[in-house]
């Protein structure tokens, strides 16, 4: 198996699903086909459709390639479907803080950017530097002590250098360590604050008292991605999770008044509407939100 780098635009021509199906020209097929059941990088390129620059230009998630398919209406494209996708709490510039490059066949003799590796959209990556963006993106998940106790280290995460001792596709799989990502990538979208109180409480340790909650539940088939998160107070992701509460695709809260205990309108921020980031890209996705109104609502 191999592993690569997935080039995706942010305006992306193709028929990308992001975090289930990456959309990809004939020429790339060997390459991905190689990385069948191996981990993948996600790269955002700077220059998106028509030439306009306004990509990260950085690597931003990572996944796993479940199986490469034809294009039934285009001999000349296929599809790579994805699973165990989690972004990166921060995502991690395509150069290091020294000028060097994270993946050495992008940088010529002169120690420019080679423009024709960076255009090659399904680039394999070499074991080595894989692990070490891999590490760099998700390290300031388990060194953010706001978030409790630091998880433990097993495979090296936190050390650069470091050599890894399981295979990538097994980390990505450990509950805990998806749990720590996923707190972390909502717990900074809304700023620690409750999206249905409005409030932000840190207690004397420094944490905030808010969890990470899940719109449509991992035992559901809900991604660890933070337009399928909420962040809530503990009380409140209690009332969420057992349907007593919902959003609609305006964000507006949706109430089952019947079941609701006394008095908890109060909690309630007084416009009918939650808190929801500025940022469109964390904003709970309107599917997500449809499945909790038509799987866990009671009102």
């Amino acid at each position: 198996m191999t592993k690569v780098v997935l080039s995706q635009k942010a305006d992306s021509g193709y028929d990308d699903v992001t975090g289930k199906v990456y959309h990809f020209p004939k020429q790339y097929l060997r390459a991905a086909e190689e990385a069948v059941g191996d981990a993948c990088l996600f790269y955002e390129p700077r220059r998106g459709e028509g030439g306009v620059s306004s990509g990260r230009q950085a690597y931003w998630a990572c996944a796993e390639i479940k199986s490469v398919r034809p294009d039934p209406r285009d001999p000349n494209l296929y599809f790579a479907d994805l699973e165990h996708f989690l972004p990166f709490p921060k995502a991690v510039d395509f150069r290091r803080a020294d000028g060097s490059f994270w993946e050495s066949k992008l940088e010529r003799a002169d120690g420019q950017v080679s423009k024709g590796a960076m255009g090659v959209s399904v680039r394999r990556i070499p074991e080595e530097e894989f692990s070490l963006i891999w590490a760099a993106g998700y390290n300031p998940a388990l060194t953010d002590t706001s978030l409790g106790e630091a998880l433990e280290d097993p495979w090296g995460v936190r050390e650069e250098q470091a050599e890894f001792e399981r295979p990538i596709v097994k980390q990505i799989l450990s509950r805990p360590f998806r749990d720590r990502v996923f707190a972390k990538l909502v717990r900074d979208a809304y700023d620690s604050r409750c999206a249905i109180t409005g409030l932000k409480i840190i207690n004397g340790g420094g944490r905030a008292e808010m969890e990470a909650a899940h719109i449509q539940p991992v035992a559901r088939n809900g991604p660890d991605t933070v337009r399928n998160g909420l962040a809530l107070s503990r009380t409140v992701h209690w009332m969420f999770d057992r349907g007593l509460i919902s959003v609609d695709n305006d964000f507006r809260l949706l109430r089952a008044d019947a079941l609701l205990p006394d008095g908890v309108d109060r909690l309630f921020d007084r416009s009918g509407y939650i808190h929801v980031p500025a940022d469109a890209r964390a904003q709970p996705n309107p599917a997500f939100l449809e499945w909790h109104r038509e799987n866990c609502f009671k009102g």
